[in-house]
């Protein structure tokens, strides 16, 4: 079901050109423009300074990302060693989102993606003066991932919640589109630019790279005007405490049929079809060979099936029934999975990570959308906090059973039985009573 949720009465639309809280501590919290395009005449301006700012940042993020994972891939060549960095870059995450989605309805979401975005850089930096002073050891590494983690449990509620924020609503769908195409674009970039600086210099010159883009990140989001709406103390004249938020919004998704559901399809997604892919480079390099450009080839098919994916997406706007593009997502993942894992050669193995690629934007675009467009604007931090909790955790125990596994058995199985489990899942969720009244009630923003 992809009804928007009429806003509480309790609030109202207050404009404020600098994003900033009342001084008081936030006890404002963001809200989605109304629908229409003349709701806020510089809607556009700020959605464009916003996708800009957050383009950059992520290219940064990209470098590093690929960058370590090719260090430790190309270094340890061991599944145990992937393993533990995705425990230390995605668990953080989890338990951090459990307050990063409430502090996203408290206080300021510019200011916090701003500060998220500072602690990173620093972090990075501190890393690369570490090791140019040559302290390589794993732990250095293990260390930055979970911090970096940190800091996006911080930030992804944020993120999420603030975009519905400055865009019209009937418009959220073709401009996450846009935003998947655009961040899509940087992803196929980053691998070509990551593998150049890394077979050129150092990983350390990346995280350097990291540095300076997310500088200016923080400029261009310090020249976002955001809107916001004051929430109303309660009828003692006390303000709602924090822990009161938080009870509230895990009420909130654990009785909101819809959002539960959406939540549980999310975390098996994580678990048998990202978890597994993420030791795709490990069965290049085991299976097809070491080279840097193997496993550059491999990034660049998935990033460009993403980018089509995303700019599809944003020109057609998708199916009406948003759920039916949720469902049938997951069942081709799982089908891609199985052909994955059957690729004997190299290109066909390519062109799998290619339309893995291009399914993405349709699973997770349109997710992020229908929670935008069903959830309250209140609730949106914290629903978004618990989504990042989802896939901060299903990753890394994903991992922590595939990662050890890819160690006794070829990736390529692991690929193949996770794939066949996706099916089952997706069976399942149609066959629940909530999986089946989303399907038949989800017909886009106007929906039942």
């Amino acid at each position: 079901m992809t009804t928007s949720t009429p806003h509480p009465a309790s609030d109202r639309l207050e404009h404020h050109d600098d994003g900033g809280d009342d001084g008081a501590g936030g006890d404002g919290t963001t809200s989605p423009q109304p629908d229409g395009v003349e709701a806020r005449p510089g809607w556009r301006r700020d959605t464009t300074i916003f996708l800009t700012g957050q383009t950059v940042s992520l290219f940064g993020s990209s470098l590093v990302q690929y960058a370590i994972m090719w260090h430790l891939t190309l270094e340890t060549k061991s599944g145990s060693v992937m393993a533990l960095a995705a425990v230390f870059g995605f668990l953080p995450q989890a338990v951090v989102s459990v307050f990063g989605g409430v502090w996203a309805d408290r206080l300021d979401r510019k200011r916090l993606i701003i500060g998220a975005d500072a602690v990173i850089a620093l972090v990075t930096l501190a890393l690369a003066l570490l090791m140019l002073a040559g302290s390589d050891d794993l732990w250095l590494i293990y260390g930055a991932l979970a911090i970096r983690s940190t800091g996006a449990g911080i930030q992804m509620p944020a993120v999420s919640a603030l975009l519905p924020q400055i865009v019209p609503t009937d418009r959220l769908m073709r401009v996450n589109g846009i935003n998947a195409t655009i961040q899509s674009a940087m992803m196929l970039v980053a691998p070509a630019a990551a593998a150049a600086v890394y077979a050129s210099a150092t990983i350390v010159a990346v995280f350097f790279v990291d540095v300076v883009t997310a500088v200016i990140g923080i400029a261009m989001m310090l020249l976002l005007s955001v809107p916001r709406i004051v929430r109303e103390h309660t009828g003692d004249g006390e303000r709602p405490g924090y822990l009161d938020d938080l009870v509230g919004g895990i009420r909130y998704a654990a009785t909101h049929t819809f959002v539960r559901w959406v939540l549980a399809l999310y975390a098996v997604v994580f678990v048998l079809v990202v978890a597994p892919s993420y030791l795709t480079p490990l069965m290049v390099v085991r299976t097809f060979g070491d080279e840097v450009w193997k496993l550059t080839a491999n990034e660049i098919s998935f990033s460009v099936g993403m980018l089509l994916g995303g700019a599809l997406l944003a020109a057609w706007g998708g199916l009406r029934n948003r759920v039916a593009m949720i469902v049938g997502s997951a069942a081709l993942f799982g089908a891609l999975s199985v052909g994955l894992g059957l690729s004997t050669n190299l290109w066909v193995f390519f062109g799998f990570m290619f339309v893995l690629g291009l399914a993405v934007p349709f699973f997770s675009t349109t997710s992020m959308t229908v929670l935008q467009e069903t959830v309250e604007p209140q609730m949106q931090g914290r629903v978004f906090g618990f989504v990042g909790i989802v896939m901060a955790v299903a990753m890394p125990l994903g991992m922590v059973a595939f990662g050890p596994l890819a160690d006794r058995f070829t990736v390529e199985s692991l690929l193949v039985v996770s794939g066949v489990l996706m099916f089952a899942v997706v069976a399942v969720a149609l066959a629940t009573p909530s999986g089946r009244r989303a399907l038949t009630t989800a017909h886009g923003p106007a929906g039942g």
